[in-house]
């Protein structure tokens, strides 16, 4: 890509899945950490960067053309969640999704879940549906594409460190939690929360890799 920067695309029984960027100097001074980010699929990603403006949203990075690949941007929402436009030329993005080693879900932690339904609905055109928590912990906002579920909203974790800003969580599917969880330890990871089951939907972990990048693993009952 550049001095000292390399892409790497990582693969799935041939299927792009997921990718790994080199930070960059600026952003090192920034001091921003490793960190999973999340990219949304756009028909025009100069559109969807304007409108963003349009409805107090940042563009933190203007549109700009990732060669014959596609054209991407990066915005930030009005409650300071960080997320990525990608519309695609060549490359379409991800070739699988919901298979273990896959991506399986993205969750937005929320400082204000009101305000980001209300952001992201318009941006993109998503549908919202409120689904109820078992054990009185309250609902559960989906967005909804075509009637499909294809993220979520949390109300920011109290557990979370003090001053965390809202962030989009990315999802990886297992075949088996616990065992996905004790790997990660062996291989110098560790677990934020230990696996926990979800009441009416699986269990999940959230882990953080030795470079200090945050993600979850999750497998829903079926």
């Amino acid at each position: 890509m550049g001095p000292g920067e390399i892409y790497t695309i990582f693969e799935l029984d041939g299927r792009d899945c997921a990718a790994l960027y080199t930070l960059r100097p600026d952003m090192l001074k920034m001091g921003i950490p490793p960190h999973w980010a999340a990219y949304v699929s756009v028909a025009n990603a100069d559109e969807a960067a304007e409108k963003a403006k349009q409805l107090g949203g940042v563009v933190m990075m203007e549109p700009l053309d990732v060669m014959e690949h596609g054209r991407m941007a990066v915005l930030q929402d009005p409650i300071g969640a960080v997320l990525s436009v990608w519309q695609a030329k060549q490359h379409a993005g991800v070739g699988v999704l919901g298979e273990p080693g896959s991506l399986a879900w993205t969750q937005l932690n929320a400082t204000k879940p009101g305000s980001a339904k209300a952001f992201y609905t318009r941006l993109f055109g998503w549908d919202s549906q409120d689904t109820p928590m078992q054990g009185g912990g309250g609902d559960y906002p989906m967005f909804m594409q075509g009637g499909r579920p294809i993220g979520g909203i949390m109300p920011m974790p109290a557990d979370v460190p003090k001053g965390a800003p809202s962030h989009w969580l990315s999802y990886f599917a297992p075949s088996d939690v616990d065992a996905t969880s004790t790997k990660t330890a062996s291989l110098g990871g560790r677990a934020l929360v230990p696996p926990t089951d979800i009441p009416g939907m699986g269990r999940f972990a959230v882990l953080q890799d030795p470079w200090g990048a945050v993600f979850a693993i999750v497998r829903f009952t079926p």
